[in-house]
């Protein structure tokens, strides 16, 4: 494997080319989003018109949980095997497709189920698109650009909340549907004409002639807009250390590998991370509106408040990609996590409709300035480039199953003990999550991708304190 051109990556300036990769791959997030985020209207809807209940809302959750998690593991695999640009393709096709078909839902049975299927394109989605963005952008910037790209796809919270307002109450929830799934297919025609496959995919399995050419061209671009040449400088020793510890571990790696070890490390801090972001995430977001309509609020309200909390997201979003290369990732999550778990139990106890807003914009601010960090940031960030999306589609299968199980638990707990104690025990839950982080987790801050490739030791080895403190300038 040739290690300068793998260094070039690290070394480009950001140029026309990186804001393109930036709006395929993030639009292709919004638009999955947008149809994540905009069941919370939907079921709202739903629940006016007597086609739901807390039970039916919590198969709808789950089944599309079911989903993300069949998706997560079937676009890891994809992504490693076949490439990440034409797997994401794969995902949004499925996504938008059964969008269309979902609007079509002659019960909520039917709905449910193209919910699931809705569930696996949008869950490889994901998998794909941090996944590879992180592989693009130079390291020392890595952190901040996706939190941007995560910024582009959370606005769909926002977005999804806002266009459920005006849209549900003159149509219904039928049309989010078509919106969704029309976006999404249209992204998709200039994802297969302009996203270019990741020359690292390329060198990591051997295809070294594709992955020069593909960055060759990148290099001419740059040079082209710049109007100067490129210049790369690496140091011999540092090229000579990455190369041998690299290909000393080029063997194949079997799917218990992931569960054992260094990889099994990584397979733990990846998935508790992303386990408290759904937790709290699905918890906040998707329950809100329907604990506003079991309280007797009226729909159009229940979405114009949710709309206004809603507000925190992209807020929260923006400010990460401000401070994410200025912290240390394990200590980022751990207090990220610990914070909303105390916003959560506060916001429960809120009785006015000042008091609701207020404390909820705030918590969504700090949920998605952490919901940036764990899905775009950090639970990419750990893996070796030839298992990035295997060890992340499994970190984010597991991460799945909190959220196909948990709504089942919230409806319980809401119908018979009321809000309160839901946020108590998500509060108690995501504690959990944060001590298991500060115990295990690893630090990834300004360390380039070949970098983190050469923490995939076996056994115990030398390299821990590398892989702990992780700190490393980039002037």
């Amino acid at each position: 494997m040739n290690q300068n051109e793998l260094s070039k990556l690290d070394q480009l300036p950001i140029s026309k080319w990186h804001w393109k990769m930036f709006f395929l791959l993030g639009l292709g997030l919004q638009f999955n989003g947008f149809l994540n985020s905009s069941g919370s209207s939907i079921l709202a809807d739903l629940v006016s018109r007597g086609w739901s209940n807390n039970y039916y809302n919590a198969m709808f959750q789950s089944a599309m949980m079911v989903g993300f998690f069949i998706g997560s593991l079937l676009g890891g695999a994809l992504g490693d095997r076949i490439g990440r640009k034409y797997a994401y393709e794969i995902s949004i096709g499925i996504f938008g497709i059964l969008a269309l078909v979902a609007s079509f839902s002659p019960n909520i049975f039917f709905l449910i189920t193209c919910r699931a299927l809705m569930g696996i394109g949008m869950g490889m989605g994901i998998v794909l698109g941090y996944g590879t963005f992180t592989e693009l952008m130079p390291a020392h910037v890595r952190g901040k650009w996706s939190a941007r790209i995560s910024f582009l796809g959370n606005l769909s919270p926002l977005i999804a909340t806002l266009v459920g307002f005006l849209v549900i109450p003159r149509t219904s929830w039928r049309m989010m549907f078509v919106i969704g799934g029309i976006l999404a297919l249209g992204i998709l025609i200039f994802i297969a004409k302009f996203l270019e496959e990741s020359p690292r995919w390329y060198f990591k399995n051997g295809r070294e002639a594709e992955g020069k050419a593909v960055l060759n061209d990148i290099v001419q671009s740059i040079e082209t807009e710049r109007g100067e040449k490129v210049h790369f400088n690496m140091s011999l020793e540092k090229l000579e250390k990455i190369a041998h510890e690299t290909e000393s571990h080029e063997e194949k790696v079997r799917f218990r590998d992931f569960f054992h070890g260094t990889l099994g490390r990584r397979t733990l801090v990846s998935s508790m991370t992303l386990i408290a972001m759904n937790l709290s995430l699905y918890t906040i977001t998707v329950w809100i509106p329907i604990i506003f309509v079991d309280n007797g609020i009226n729909i159009l309200k229940s979405l114009l408040m949710s709309t206004l909390i809603m507000v925190g997201a992209p807020l929260g979003v923006f400010v990460s990609s401000l401070i994410m290369d200025k912290i240390p990732r394990k200590w980022f999550g751990v207090g990220f996590i610990l914070a909303i778990a105390v916003l959560g139990y506060v916001y429960a106890n809120q009785r006015t409709d000042i008091g609701i807003v207020t404390i909820g914009v705030l918590l969504t601010f700090i949920l998605y300035i952490y919901n940036s960090f764990s899905s775009a940031v950090y639970a990419p960030e750990v893996w070796p480039t030839r298992e990035k999306m295997r060890g992340l589609g499994i970190a984010d299968a597991i991460g799945r199953l909190a959220s196909i199980v948990s709504p089942f638990l919230i409806a319980w707990l809401l119908t018979d003990f009321g809000a309160k104690i839901v946020f108590l025990i998500v509060g108690l839950l995501l504690a959990i999550c944060a001590l298991i982080l500060a115990i295990f987790g690893i630090e990834t801050r300004n360390k380039s991708c070949e970098e983190i490739d050469d923490l995939l030791k076996k056994g115990n080895d030398s390299s821990k304190k590398n892989i702990d403190k992780g700190e490393m300038n980039y002037g």
